[in-house]
């Protein structure tokens, strides 16, 4: 009896020591990840307020951008954030595709990290079920924004990618979906290699833009992102960019 209870109470405290462990691994990774993680800049704040022009509300997954008073021109845009990356970054061109009448939505990601939230544009298409959507991403974000496509290429018109490519787990090749490449000449984040590598895994209805001078930061509103290059235009500029070739895409994709 005296040995029994003395294993019992053995596992008992490693039990507890195993729990404190855990508990303070997952509060230390918690900690580094928010300490390295892009928050969104004052313009993009700003962004994330209703005006007389857009209105901006919270939903399941996500933020959703819709524009106010004038009619809703499909498809609706699904967009999954670059990894570490707080998704508010993005409502500067969420805001400016809703002034052309899309609804957007901006996806949150566990962690802020898409490999988590891969099927969380879910909850976007079950919400208007019966409309056509497009989906993309930034960076991580177009990598998981494309294996979702590639897994419901019934519901998805087009994907889009802002400095990311679809790797082999998201292949469009041998689709009928459109796909939209953006690139910015000054990126110094994207793994360029992987990126040319990855070309063949896209459908032949593709699209390639090159924005000059831009750099793989100024895709969102979170200032200067580590090992990136200096850019020789504004983020506005970026951004005048980056809506203008996403506006001319979409109109050119068939119902």
């Amino acid at each position: 009896m005296v040995r029994t209870a003395a294993r019992k109470n053995r596992w008992k405290k490693i039990a507890i020591w195993t729990s404190v462990v855990i508990i303070a691994l997952v509060a230390g990774m918690s900690a580094y990840l928010a300490s390295v993680t892009y928050s969104p800049s004052e313009q993009a704040e700003a962004a994330m307020k209703s005006d007389n022009q857009v209105v901006v509300s919270e939903v399941k997954n996500g933020y959703q951008f819709e524009p106010k008073g004038q009619h809703i021109s499909q498809p609706n845009v699904v967009f999954y954030p670059g990894g570490l990356v707080e998704p508010a970054s993005y409502a500067p061109m969420a805001r400016a595709l809703a002034k052309h009448g899309h609804r957007v939505y901006i996806t949150k990601m566990p962690l802020n990290l898409a490999m988590f939230g891969g099927k969380r544009a879910d909850s976007f298409l079950a919400e208007h079920a019966g409309e056509s959507f497009v989906i993309g991403g930034h960076s991580l974000g177009g990598v998981f924004a494309s294996r979702y496509a590639a897994a419901h290429t019934d519901q998805i018109k087009g994907v889009f990618f802002l400095a990311s490519y679809a790797d082999d787990g998201g292949r469009l090749d041998g689709t009928n979906l459109s796909a939209l490449q953006m690139t910015g000449s000054k990126d110094g984040v994207l793994n360029w290699e992987s990126w040319e590598k990855a070309k063949s895994n896209l459908p032949i209805d593709t699209t390639y833009v090159s924005i000059e001078g831009g750099n793989h930061g100024q895709f969102g509103s979170y200032g200067m992102q580590k090992g990136d290059n200096e850019p020789k235009i504004t983020e506005q500029e970026q951004l005048k960019q980056v809506v203008q070739a996403l506006e001319e895409w979409i109109k050119s994709i068939k119902p």
